[in-house]
């Protein structure tokens, strides 16, 4: 058995998430503790009860995330849960994965992709983006269609979820006409995706720009755990690596076929999604099913990592 950790990015929030991990586990009671210290207000409160609203705030959705990943990550530590060979994160998740790795101090990450939501926010007004997933539509088939779409604006691939499912994002006439393109060149479907900004292409080049000095400024020690990053889909273990990697994936795609297939290359057999919802055990099924991908954001999922365990022989 030989397990990667994964870590979710934005979408998987929900209110209500990490309220039963903090409820019966004394230490995810801390972390989010933690987390409300860090950033000056109770991101608990938002994580635990919401409103949905407010948690969808980008701002807002990035930080929440990390904490709940983290305090998942703590409790599953105290439960003596299998160490990972690898860890990786989608988009945000990274910060997570280099917590996860003792390469970001938590306070740190979340103080980061607090500001990360602010400056991904403020890169394009409102109404000016938008992003779409395209469902069966191969990555080659799909560049034709973007670069016909663009038409002197910008429509990239964002995020390489699963040999089914690629999300672009861009300027909001290029991505509608990408979509009508994508469907009339035999894409299964195509979903508007209901964000507030469009992630990782170049229109988010001036907040890459304002989270430079930030990420300057943090310390990042080297990982104790190798990393897939976002931005290239390669292992890395120096801190240089791991901030130059948060400050690529920012207008980049996210290339995460590509991430889960390395692991599985150097001989991953099982995935742990750590914390809120389950979406990276879908996409990691879709890549390769010969991996086990196992979850953990309420108590109740360890059952499955202790029955997982003992038929592997752990």
């Amino acid at each position: 058995m030989k397990i990667a950790y994964l870590f979710p990015g934005q979408g998987s929030q929900f209110a209500g998430m990490g309220k039963m991990l903090a409820d019966e586990f004394p230490v995810a009671r801390e972390t989010f503790r933690e987390a409300d210290e860090a950033l000056g207000f109770a991101l608990s409160t938002l994580c635990f009860e919401g409103p949905e609203e407010d948690l969808k705030l980008t701002e807002n959705t990035q930080p929440a995330l990390v904490a709940t990943s983290v305090a998942a990550l703590r409790v599953l530590r105290s439960l003596g849960a299998p160490e990972p060979a690898f860890v990786a994160g989608h988009s945000l998740g990274e910060y997570s994965a280099l917590v996860a790795a003792g390469s970001l101090d938590f306070a740190d990450a979340l103080r980061l992709v607090r500001k990360r939501g602010q400056y991904m926010q403020a890169a394009v007004p409102p109404g000016v983006g938008a992003m779409a997933a395209i469902l069966k539509m191969s990555a080659e088939a799909l560049a034709g269609v973007l670069a016909e779409a663009a038409q002197d604006e910008v429509v990239t691939a964002a995020n390489f979820n699963s040999p089914d499912q690629i999300v672009i994002a861009g300027n909001k006439g290029a991505v509608e006409r990408a979509m009508e393109l994508a469907k009339a060149a035999g894409a299964k479907r195509c979903v508007p995706l209901p964000v507030s900004a469009p992630f990782h292409c170049p229109l988010m080049k001036p907040a890459q720009v304002m989270l430079k000095a930030d990420l300057d400024s943090t310390t990042f020690h080297g990982l104790s755990v190798p990393l897939v990053n976002n931005w290239q889909a390669r292992v890395i273990q120096s801190g240089a690596d791991a901030r130059e990697g948060l400050y690529e994936q920012v207008p980049n795609s996210v290339r995460w076929v590509e991430t889960v297939q390395l692991l599985a290359s150097h001989g991953v057999t099982h995935t742990l999604e750590v914390g809120a919802g389950k979406v990276l055990c879908g996409l990691v099924k879709q890549i390769d099913n010969t991996l086990v991908p196992l979850n953990f954001g309420l108590p109740a999922d360890w059952v499955q990592i202790e029955a997982t365990r003992t038929i592997e022989g752990e």
